[in-house]
């Protein structure tokens, strides 16, 4: 796409001519004409594809259901295929949609009391969108070019919303897809809430343009969203500054995003210097950054800055959209030439406010946008916003309003001053019982939907004030900021990130951190997520890949705040994975005791560690960050072994060298058994040891992050050869041998890649046909033990469970792999006078070990 440069763009008012689409009254063009598209590809979700041909008949099912009479539609958001054909329907249908944060009861029920919905549409139990239609005609008078009403500040349930048109939504629709170049080969990725003006301004002018909207929930911040968006040919991304702080930390300036077209950013203020060097990443990688600016109230975009001025002027907003014109308007004690208020006209501005539902009858009540911005207008002919002329700050995204703020912490009987920046709310309470930093965050995060990083929370024995009595808000800013330090651990037991902290043995622990990120792996992930559970209840299956902050707000939502914790004793969930480990340590022992002769749960344990190599390791960071996490982790593994089997020799003398240094299964050995007794622990680091080599090379990292789940199945493919051993590589116990074993190493990682049901089933059957015949003379019940835990970890991420049960699971499976170590010396001390005593002594003993060694690990780290 063409653009003129700085000198070219002209000096007198800025109007780019854009003719008014036309609109059908009681409803919106886009929605009506999806079947316009035919076979195209509309949606790509994690359950497949929808052309635009079904999603057409799909609204088109759900208008009739809405029926004839228009009705004021209550829409919980989310970025699944359900809830954008309810808001298709009623487009395109000219019902009114009220459109709100999903994931916000407080919000649903703030704005249907307020608001009196003819019809709510959100989530049953299933996660399935369903309409509770509470009457067959509506209660209120709708005016006629009324389609849809968002909020203006987040997600604080305020009563006042924006009124935008049919009208609105598509000039915008159409303005965006203008200056943008959407085509119809698009597909843009839904990296925003759709009640957010800014992630439904994606929705609607790709869907105008027949481009593909790949509908996901994840977070940048998530692996497995690059998955998605590289097997979907994503052309596309949107994000706020926030946005672009997790790109930082994953890396993408150095991803390879082969069909990536442009960028955009928009929804606060992002550093020059950051514009600057995002606009030179995409110039080397062949994708374009579109910075923009905008308001709900102006349906969402006002201005953009053209890709070829980006590097050169990223301090500018840009010229406005098509369509539109800028003015600056005066204010008072602003003299400077070409600089005021920066007032915005065109066919995407709303029709008023809304903060009841007699509202909903009036038209028209706004012609032009006075923004509350300061804006100066350069030479060169672009905008740049230069201050704001209202307290309204947009942090993160959200346009945060500080005044409902106070007034909600004044609800909950707390007296509060506060001040917003790009950065961070400021909250300065008056000191009182009961009212502490941590209370009000969690009060102001639950209720505007900021995460709690992002408020600077401080009590004070007054509140400051200027001379002439009115709030200083910049002693609040100072003030609230002082009150910021990193969190010590110990001192807050109910902190995220003091109990990341105390885990991971990591000072840097942010809200935007997650377990992953962190550096965590399978050893640490045990005490991690049950220490998670008792704090939080049950947890989502992602949570490894989940940001703190996220994890904060789904507490939030089960629970009031300033609740008590949670309390032992209720049912919850098991991780598969952890329950496998406990219950195959167990088997481990007991067989080897015995007290019972139940084999297996060592080769279990090999899947366990393949399908959390793929989870924990194969992350989206970058190939030499990834190595040395991998590195890490071999370390944790093999040094506590090589110790305890050195202590053993000096001991006992019935080991040699080799079996220090793990590598008995490379020497030509007798049958006898102390030799192959750590069989386990050697195949565990070749295997590590021999995959950190492969994804070192560039090539094979490539591959295996554009294709994640067909390059874990080749490395299937290859275990599958030494399974069978056709060259006679294994050694003389074949079914412990390291090159027959892989495969199942191999089957647990496709099993963590496994993204539909076709994929299940094809390692389903991989399991069913190669694990009989491993173990000599069959033994089925060995094998059945195998392909159950394998199947278990493949189809059912969780298992009901009680506290007492996931706090002894957690304390076994978390030490397994040093009770693997030292059982073996101790149950013969034991067994001959009681095999239960020996079994019960050998896995305590396993437990102490695992506590020492990792301490000992983590002070000399």
């Amino acid at each position: 796409m063409a653009f003129s440069p700085p000198s070219a763009v002209p000096k007198t008012r800025t109007t780019v001519p854009f003719p008014r689409p036309p609109v059908r009254r009681h409803g919106v063009p886009f929605a009506r004409d999806l079947a316009s598209y035919g076979a195209r590809t509309a949606l790509i979700t994690p359950q497949g594809e929808v052309s635009y041909r079904a999603l057409a008949e799909r609204v088109a099912a759900t208008a009739e259901r809405l029926g004839p009479a228009r009705r004021l539609v209550l829409l919980a958001g989310a970025n699944r295929a359900d809830a954008l054909v309810v808001h298709l329907a009623a487009l395109s249908a000219g019902h009114p949609v009220l459109l709100v944060p999903g994931d916000s009861a407080d919000t649903i029920d703030a704005l249907s009391a307020a608001y009196d919905p003819d019809v709510v549409a959100r989530p049953d139990g299933h996660g399935t969108w369903t309409l509770d239609e509470r009457r067959p005609r509506s209660a209120h008078t709708l005016h006629p070019d009324l389609a849809l009403l968002l909020s203006t500040s987040g997600s604080t349930g305020s009563p006042k919303l924006v009124r935008l048109s049919a009208e609105n939504l598509q000039a915008n629709a159409e303005s965006i897809a203008t200056y943008l170049g959407i085509r119809d080969t698009d597909r843009a990725a839904t990296t925003l809430p759709p009640h957010y003006c800014y992630g439904l301004s994606v929705i609607h002018s790709h869907l105008l343009r027949g481009a593909g909207l790949i509908l996901t929930e994840r977070s940048v911040s998530d692996a497995d969203f690059w998955e998605e968006f590289r097997a979907a040919r994503g052309t596309s991304l949107a994000g706020v500054p926030y946005t672009f702080d997790l790109l930082d930390r994953v890396g993408f300036a150095r991803m390879r995003l082969p069909h990536l077209r442009y960028v955009t950013q928009a929804g606060g203020r992002l550093a020059p210097e950051r514009v600057a060097h995002y606009a030179e990443s995409g110039r080397r990688a062949g994708w374009e950054l579109f910075v923009m600016y905008g308001q709900t109230e102006a349906t969402a975009r006002m201005a953009y800055l053209p890709p070829a001025l980006a590097a050169e002027r990223p301090q500018a907003v840009g010229v406005p959209i098509p369509g539109g014109s800028f003015r600056i308007g005066p204010v008072d004690g602003i003299d400077e030439p070409d600089t005021g208020e920066l007032v915005y006209s065109g066919p995407n501005v709303m029709l008023g406010y809304a903060e009841s539902a007699a509202d909903l009858a009036r038209g028209r009540t706004v012609e032009e946008l006075h923004t509350g911005d300061i804006a100066r207008r350069a030479p060169d002919g672009l905008y740049e916003i230069v201050g704001r002329r209202s307290r309204f700050a947009k942090i993160l995204g959200l346009r945060i309003d500080p005044q409902r703020v106070e007034a909600i912490l004044g609800e909950h009987g707390i007296r509060a001053s506060c001040a917003g920046d790009d950065d961070a709310l400021a909250v300065l309470a008056i000191r009182a019982e009961g009212v502490d930093a941590a209370r009000i965050r969690r009060l102001v995060a639950d209720s505007c939907g900021l995460p709690p990083r992002a408020i600077h929370a401080r009590t004070v024995p007054e509140l400051p004030r200027l001379a002439s009595g009115k709030p200083d808000h910049e002693a609040v800013r100072r003030l609230a900021r002082e009150s910021q330090a990193p969190p010590r651990p110990g001192t807050a037991t109910d902190d995220l990130r003091t109990l990341y902290a105390e885990i991971l043995d990591r000072t840097d622990v942010t809200e935007d951190s997650s377990f992953v990120s962190l550096g965590g792996d399978s050893l640490s992930y045990v005490e991690m997520s049950l220490r998670l559970e008792q704090a939080l209840g049950v947890l989502p299956t992602d949570w490894h890949t989940t940001p703190i902050r996220e994890l904060h707000a789904l507490d939030a939502t089960r629970r009031p705040a300033g609740s008590p914790g949670r309390k032992r004793g209720l049912r919850r969930t098991l991780d598969t994975g952890i329950a496998l480990r406990a219950i195959g340590i167990v088997l481990i022992v007991g067989s080897h005791v015995p007290v019972f002769a139940v084999q297996g749960g060592a080769h279990v344990l090999l899947g366990v560690a393949g399908f959390n190599f793929a989870r924990f390791h194969l992350t989206a960071h970058e190939r030499p960050d990834r190595l040395r996490r991998l590195g890490r982790s071999i370390a944790r593994i093999a040094v506590p072994s090589i110790v305890w089997i050195t202590l053993v020799l000096l001991l006992t003398r019935e080991y040699d060298l080799a079996n220090i240094v793990l590598a008995n299964s490379l020497f030509p050995q007798d049958n006898s058994d102390p030799e192959w007794r750590y069989w386990f622990v050697e195949a565990l680091v070749y295997f590590l040891t021999g995959l950190a080599v492969l994804l070192a090379v560039p090539l094979l990292d490539r591959a295996e992050r554009r294709s994640p789940f067909g390059f874990a199945l080749a490395l299937v493919a290859v275990g599958l050869v030494g399974r069978y051993d056709p060259w006679g590589l294994a050694h003389i116990r074949h079914h412990l041998s390291p090159t027959v074993v892989f495969f199942l190493f191999a089957l647990g990682w496709a099993a963590a890649r496994a993204r539909t049901t076709a994929h299940r089933l094809l390692l389903t059957a991989v399991l069913l046909i190669t694990v009989p015949g491993l173990f000599p003379g069959g033994q089925p019940l060995r094998t059945s033990i195998v392909v159950g835990g394998l199947m278990l970890v493949l189809w059912i991420p969780t298992l009901p469970s009680m506290d007492p049960l996931n706090r002894l699971a957690g304390i076994l499976a978390g030490s397994s792999l040093y009770i693997y170590l030292t059982h073996f010396h101790v149950y013969p001390y034991l067994r001959d006078d009681s095999p239960v005593l020996a079994l019960l002594v050998s896995l305590a003993f396993g437990v102490t070990y695992g506590a020492v060694a990792t301490r000992l690990t983590r002070r000399l780290s």
